[in-house]
């Protein structure tokens, strides 16, 4: 009966000894309550045999026996993490391997009829079992089994190495406790009316496969994957890091700096030996006093260093515990290429902007330009009033708008009497100034709506909208002894020039007649008609004004 209570307070002893000395992770939870149901099963075939009292023997019976779907379950999952194969974490496959285990630990707990277990001269020490118990031996049996494929496909995937020797360890130690358990099923149980019981072996198996890991632990640093983790992920970034306690003494230094360092860890490190000899730079003495009298500040600089001639980037922060600086974490950084692509963005950019520059003041000398080009296209060269194209146009939408909505209007058409003397006597030049002096003259006693054209040679035509006969006479009228009382100076001639105008009004009030003519037709007809009346007043005598109404 000792033997199972010796084997207990071993494995009690690897207990207690993985869970001081490891870090604890998940992976490390997993294998402690594995551990933990390995030494259930001893500890409570030595508990049976200490005590005569029936119902207490039961309860160890059914407490080993519900420790063994612990251990199996335990076991799987802590092949599942350690392998990598989280595929057989699915809530299909899931239900599948730890449902039955939980049943058979239910049936194991309730013993429904003395289907588990049936006491043998009133005891359980020595006992017969049930077809709970062949149950839950056949589920032990698919756990093994599926642990022994979850082992195969991490053997033959492509892990690294040191994952496949991790993953063999667990293979002998699965192989350990399968093989004892069997053989304790078989010559204990299946055996026990032909061989005396046998005390021991399934807890020796479990004693030996634990041992097994333990080595494995201790030799293979089979838990240690996030020191290992931490490790390959210092040594595979590209930039230098180096730690130091709070001495200045290097604790550890990774791979991408070594070649570059002349350091080792437990050496003094130097932040001065290790940066340019510069004393006029303010930059350099800034960061070290910074790095000197404020160490719990994070502090940076880049350098050209001239040693390498590469530009470096250098950070130092504290490593803070519970308020307390422990020590420095500083990291090198080569930013050459950085600073060359940096700098041929910004002289990229410096051509763009001076190429966009360009750009703005060609687009604005092309908006000038275009605007200059819609105005001649709309205006006359020489007065600088609108071309008779342009009144035309304008005309076309105005006229047949103010037909629609019966809106009066009225046109004007006027000419410089006896024009021809004027060139005649003074010369074409003094002649356009004539007429850009005149049209100066009528735009003044014009409203800002009415628009004036020059209609061709010294004849203007002035459209005034929303204007009825009266009001046109009255700006008529106004117009004609505006120009007939102004005096043109003109260089060169003596006296100043005097001119009159004769002019052709024709309101328009009566929107009934003309609906069946187009726009087009419909103008041509007013310009006709105010013709008309033009070359009446012509031949009346100049200088005055014939109104038409239609």
């Amino acid at each position: 009966m000792w033997v199972d209570l010796i084997l207990f307070f071993v494995l009690f002893a690897l207990f207690a000894y993985i869970f001081a000395s490891v870090t604890i992770t998940n992976l490390h939870k997993l294998y402690l309550l594995f551990h933990f149901a390995m030494m259930l099963w001893p500890f409570c075939q030595f508990a049976i045999k200490t005590t005569g009292n029936p119902t207490f023997q039961l309860f160890y019976v059914k407490l080993a026996f519900v420790s063994s779907p612990l251990l199996t379950t335990g076991w799987l999952l802590f092949t599942i993490f350690l392998t990598g194969q989280s595929k057989f974490l699915r809530r299909k496959i899931s239900l599948f391997l730890f449902v039955p285990a939980l049943l058979a630990a239910l049936g194991i707990i309730v013993n429904p009829n003395g289907w588990f277990v049936h006491p043998v001269n009133g005891g359980y020490i020595q006992r017969t079992y049930g077809p709970i118990f062949w149950f839950n031996i056949t589920i032990l049996m698919i756990h093994f089994i599926v642990s022994l494929y979850i082992i195969y496909l991490a053997l033959v995937s492509d892990n690294r190495p040191r994952i496949k020797k991790q993953v063999m360890h667990m293979l002998r130690g699965v192989l350990v406790i399968a093989i004892f358990t069997l053989v304790d099923i078989f010559l204990n149980v299946v055996l026990s009316p032909y061989l005396p019981v046998i005390p021991g072996m399934a807890s020796l198996g479990i004693l030996l496969s634990a041992i097994m890991f333990v080595i494995a632990i201790h030799r293979d640093k089979v838990f240690d994957i996030v020191t290992i983790a931490h490790q390959d992920i210092i040594d595979t970034i590209e930039h230098g890091i180096l730690v130091l306690d709070d001495n200045e003494i290097v604790v550890e230094i990774n791979q991408s700096l070594l070649p570059h360092m002349n350091l080792r860890i437990g050496d003094r490190f130097n932040m001065v030996a290790i940066l340019p000899h510069e004393p006029a730079d303010g930059h350099i003495e800034c960061f070290l006093h910074t790095y000197r009298e404020r160490p719990l500040e994070r502090t940076e600089i880049e350098l050209l260093h001239p040693r390498i001639n590469r530009y470096i980037s250098i950070h130092a922060a504290p490593i803070m515990v519970s308020g307390l600086m422990v020590g420095r974490i500083i990291t090198f950084q080569d930013i050459t290429e950085l600073r060359r692509l940096i700098d041929e963005t910004i002289l990229q950019n410096k051509i763009l902007q001076e190429r966009n520059e360009e750009l703005i003041k060609i687009q604005t000398e092309l908006s000038q330009t275009n605007r200059k080009l819609n105005q001649m296209a709309i205006t006359d060269s020489l007065t600088g009033c609108y071309n008779r194209h342009y009144l035309t146009q304008q005309l076309e939408n105005e006229v047949m708008k103010n037909r629609r909505y019966q809106i009066s209007f009225a046109i004007l058409l006027l000419d410089i009497d006896f024009f021809k003397l004027v060139n005649d006597n003074y010369g074409h030049l003094a002649g356009d100034e004539v007429i850009c002096n005149t049209v100066e003259v009528i735009k003044h006693s014009l409203r800002r709506t009415d628009i004036l054209a020059r209609y061709g040679g010294e004849e203007f035509i002035i459209y005034l909208p929303n204007t009825d006969e009266s009001q046109a006479k009255v700006l008529a009228e106004r117009i004609k002894s505006t120009v007939e009382s102004n005096k043109v100076v003109i260089e060169n001639i003596t006296q100043s020039v005097s001119i009159t105008i004769s002019m052709g009004l024709l309101s328009i009030k009566d929107f009934s007649v003309e609906n069946i003519l187009s726009p087009k037709s419909y103008l041509n007809d007013l310009f006709e008609s105010v013709d008309k009346a033009l070359y009446q007043a012509k031949n009346e005598g100049r200088n005055r004004i014939i109104s038409v109404v239609r």
